[in-house]
């Protein structure tokens, strides 16, 4: 959605759909219309257009450090939810010890015919989401444990550097996963925007990770004015 006052363009709103809910993914004015209103407008009309097309949800991912902009939805009836934590990995995790199992490559496809890469519900941010793995996975590389049964634990990134999964189906005290990330070296440095449910802050500094950020996750509901 683009805000004009004349002829000229002043604000902008870039959002994702799935069926599940509409992510809004920036929203902006320009510096010389700030506190006038377009930032609420195009809020409130993308919610009307949403209350009569579907789907009703909608989500944002805001940074900490963009204190106005969670303002504004707070304002526009928005609730924040969960933080989502942003992690750098150090490589500097504890004793890695070993385990039993093979590590081997995986791709997405894998997992999904596995039945393994999560569900739909599950409480994950957007770029985490099964939906953008799976639209993604060209160009995302992965590494599991397994045994000639299944796979106990599996870490996919992107490779700009960008880890985009990381689960462990056995209670190791995160020793699988850290064995798959003694694999990657520094390839895949960065966890952005980890949901409180999704893994334990403690694991993760146990597996070598420190905060690096915050993000804040509003909820929505569309309605007509």
């Amino acid at each position: 959605m683009v805000a004009f006052s004349g002829s000229d363009p002043i604000g902008v709103l870039i959002g994702a759909k799935r069926p599940a809910g509409t992510l809004i993914h920036k929203i902006a004015v320009h510096p010389d219309h700030l506190r006038q209103g377009h930032g609420r407008h195009m809020l409130t009309s993308l919610g009307s257009k949403l209350a009569i097309l579907g789907p009703p949800r909608i989500v944002a991912e805001v940074p900490e450090a963009l204190a106005p902009a969670g303002a504004l939805f707070t304002a526009c009836g928005y609730v924040e939810q969960a933080p989502l934590t942003d992690y750098v990995f150090t490589g500097q995790q504890n004793a890695v010890r070993d385990v039993e199992g093979f590590v081997i490559p995986v791709t997405v496809d894998d997992l999904t015919a596995n039945g393994l890469l999560g569900t739909a519900e599950a409480q994950v941010c957007w770029e985490r989401s099964v939906e953008t793995l799976t639209a993604r996975k060209d160009d995302i590389a992965g590494l599991a444990v397994a045994t000639d049964e299944q796979i106990e634990a599996y870490l996919l990134y992107m490779n700009g550097g960008e880890i985009v999964a990381l689960r462990s189906f056995i209670e190791d005290d995160g020793a699988r996963l850290g064995q798959l990330l003694s694999r990657i070296g520094t390839v895949a440095v960065r966890l952005p925007k980890v949901h409180p449910a999704e893994i334990s802050n403690e694991l993760l500094e146990r597996l070598g990770f420190r905060t690096a950020g915050v993000h804040r996750f509003y909820t929505g509901k569309a309605r007509s004015n």
